[in-house]
């Protein structure tokens, strides 16, 4: 699924926050730009950039931690070499093929 203008516009954003922090962004150009494209539904439909593998409760103030980047991508990172949602990647995890 190609992305639109507000997708490459978004995917640059994230692209941006992901080398600013030293990470990279998700490897497999399809899942990414799936990804890029679910957080615009999500955006669509929520009125934020809600981190689409958590579910939305409705309370703004709890909601806003799962607001893209959310707070929990760093810790996953570290741990897992990936966030949930598997957008942001540490960039020495990455298996080269």
């Amino acid at each position: 699924m190609a992305l639109d203008k507000e997708g490459i516009a978004l995917l640059k954003t994230f692209k941006e926050y992901a080398e600013s922090k030293g990470f990279v962004l998700n490897p497999n150009q399809k899942a990414l730009e799936g990804l890029v494209n679910a957080f615009l539904r999500v955006k669509k439909a929520k009125g934020e950039f809600y981190c689409p593998c958590r579910i939305v409760s409705g309370n703004k103030e709890k909601d806003k931690e799962i607001i893209c980047p959310c707070i929990f991508h760093r810790g996953e990172i570290e741990l897992q070499g990936k966030c949930k949602c598997t957008l942001f990647w540490d960039s020495t995890k990455i298996e080269k093929k």
